[in-house]
């Protein structure tokens, strides 16, 4: 699709589509691709060489077929829409972290590849290492490339092809099971916890649970997370009153998850964690009533929990 997340026109048009696997970001246009209007055009580029070899596409593709790459889960756009002789010839003001972040959070890709650290430095102004990044944007892992232009000679062929195809493996979701418990007590307020991204400050409230070990049953688990998040203890679990699917990037891995809500009713409970849960992110434990979930201006995960609390206690 042409550009439209941002007033800046750029003389190569994004290949852009809701829900890729991939949207690879270059740093901006060079004179060859912005004349060609199609992504990594210099024939001196190894982008689409890489691309092939790595096991993106099935075959080799030229650069004017580049939106064929939607129909395999790719897209491409720039960190800058300026076209410059070089890439060093671009000014701070040239990136829009913004745009990207729009791009992340309503087209929901599973991730970001920026060719080249220059590309991510300029958006997010932080120096990156190659490989998966901690920061991410929204539901977005966020990966970098060595950059895949001429004059990055220092990083030979075969370092970049590593590179590449570690990437086209780490875009494949790990499969986890998940159990979260949908704890409600007298008053029909449910117990949350909050999760903050150390390096975005992005926050979300999530109810209590997690991942199911190898060898665990869910209600295994269900005791065993509910005990460590909160401190309870002696429950009966409930029925299964709700299931998901979820991607997200966690921890620099793709996680696709599988997740069972089970209603768990109490009197009372006053949380107490008996793990350290800041490790895993976590800044506040409390009850939320039904009332302030439906004023809620942070972001509940599910977003429709009053709803369900409201349907399975009725």
């Amino acid at each position: 699709m042409a550009d439209d997340l941002s007033g800046s026109p750029s003389s190569v048009p994004d290949v852009l589509a809701p829900g890729l696997a991939c949207v690879f970001c270059g740093i901006n246009p060079g004179r060859v691709s912005a004349a060609a209007a199609a992504h990594f055009a210099n024939p001196r580029n190894d982008f689409w060489r890489l691309l092939h070899a790595a096991g993106f596409t099935p075959r080799l593709y030229a650069p004017h077929e580049q939106f064929s790459l939607l129909e395999l889960g790719f897209g491409i756009t720039n960190a800058a829409y300026r076209t410059t002789p070089g890439s060093g010839d671009l000014r701070r003001s040239d990136f829009d972290a913004t745009r990207l972040r729009r791009l992340a959070l309503d087209l929901r890709p599973r991730a970001i590849a920026f060719v080249g650290k220059e590309a991510y430095r300029g958006a997010f102004n932080e120096r990156p290492e190659l490989g998966p990044q901690l920061r991410t944007v929204g539901a977005t892992g966020l990966y970098v490339l060595p950059s895949t232009s001429p004059a990055n000679a220092a990083v030979p062929y075969v370092e970049r092809l590593r590179w590449f195809a570690d990437l086209r493996g780490w875009i494949e979701p790990e499969q986890r099971r998940a159990v979260r418990g949908l704890v409600v007590d007298a008053e029909r307020r449910v117990l949350l916890v909050r999760f903050q991204n150390a390096v975005t400050a992005d926050v979300w409230w999530a109810t209590t649970g997690g991942g199911v070990d190898p060898g665990e049953s869910d209600e295994e688990a269900l005791r065993r997370e509910l005990l460590e998040e909160v401190g309870l203890a002696g429950f009966e679990i409930g029925p299964l009153v709700y299931t998901r699917e979820h991607t997200f990037p966690w921890d620099r891995r793709i996680i696709s998850q599988h997740e069972r809500f089970h209603l768990v009713r109490v009197e009372r409970h006053d949380p107490a964690p008996t793990v350290d849960v800041g490790a895993e992110g976590v800044t506040e434990i409390r009850w939320w009533s039904l009332a302030e979930l439906d004023a809620a201006e942070e972001t509940i995960v599910p977003a429709d929990l009053a709803e369900l609390v409201r349907r399975v206690t009725r």
